[in-house]
């Protein structure tokens, strides 16, 4: 008799104790899910146009990589960066990180991302910035900007928006180009033929020979001597412009119309 009561006791101890261990179970795995990264497809870019990948949220960061459409990365949050959002992101081809543009992101991860806007309202409120990384990204680092180029406040940089004018030591006009397919940016040397107020044409000297011209009209590229799809996008108040499959130019507002 005394081992049947013994031996029900423990079998409704169990009874009672699996209900509990199932209860606690559920609890277990959101903790999973909740680890789980938050993935963001670029969109939203022009035919054959790539995504920058910058260093930094602001269209003058060093460009780390750059992302075709329908690419997948990891969106590790999004802030608010002078009125523009920017989204800081992994990518694992090519293996980079750094900030894009939100516009040019879907989903947009609701998380935002410590410290980075405290250290742009530092900037705002009259720290002195860094120049334009222009000799890097033109791949030219023992020929050094020039003085006169660089903005002298934060409001100048808000003002010209991004990568004021690139100028040899001799002061000659140099704007980012590339002119076949995969080659990096590399600096051209440039003129400005200004038609009035509102038009002017830009003509890029290739460093390898030849020419090409690059027709504004009101501020904004209309077209160019090249018989091949002309297209363009702007970030801030500078210029991308696709010509063809290869040719790409990045032009300022400042080199069109002038100071």
């Amino acid at each position: 008799m005394m081992r049947r009561t013994v031996t029900l006791r423990k079998s409704l101890q169990a009874l009672i104790a699996a209900p509990l261990l199932m209860a606690a179970w559920p609890a277990v795995v959101p903790a999973h899910a909740e680890e789980a990264p938050f993935i963001s497809v670029v969109t939203g870019l022009a035919p054959d146009d790539l995504l920058n990948v910058r260093a930094k949220p602001s269209a003058i960061g060093k460009t780390e990589a750059r992302l075709a459409a329908g690419a997948s990365v990891r969106n590790l949050g999004c802030n608010d960066i002078d009125g523009h959002p920017w989204c800081k992101v992994e990518s694992d081809n090519p293996k980079a990180s750094g900030w894009a543009p939100a516009r040019y992101l879907v989903p947009l991860n609701p998380a935002t991302v410590p410290g980075q806007a405290g250290d742009a309202v530092a900037t705002e409120a009259g720290a002195t910035p860094d120049a334009p990384d222009l000799t890097a990204r033109l791949g030219s680092a023992d020929q050094p900007a020039s003085p006169e180029t660089m903005p002298k406040s934060a409001a100048e940089i808000a003002m010209q928006d991004a990568y004021g004018l690139a100028l040899a030591a001799n002061g000659t006009l140099q704007i980012p180009c590339a002119r076949y397919v995969g080659q990096p940016m590399a600096p051209c040397a440039a003129s400005v033929t200004r038609k009035g107020t509102d038009k002017a044409d830009v003509t890029v000297t290739w460093p390898d020979g030849g020419s090409r011209v690059i027709s504004f009209d009101a501020g904004l590229p209309t077209s160019s001597d090249a018989g091949s799809n002309f297209r363009f996008t702007r970030e801030g108040k500078l210029n991308m412009i696709r010509i063809g499959v290869a040719e790409r130019f990045e032009i300022t507002d400042t080199v069109v119309l002038g100071d």
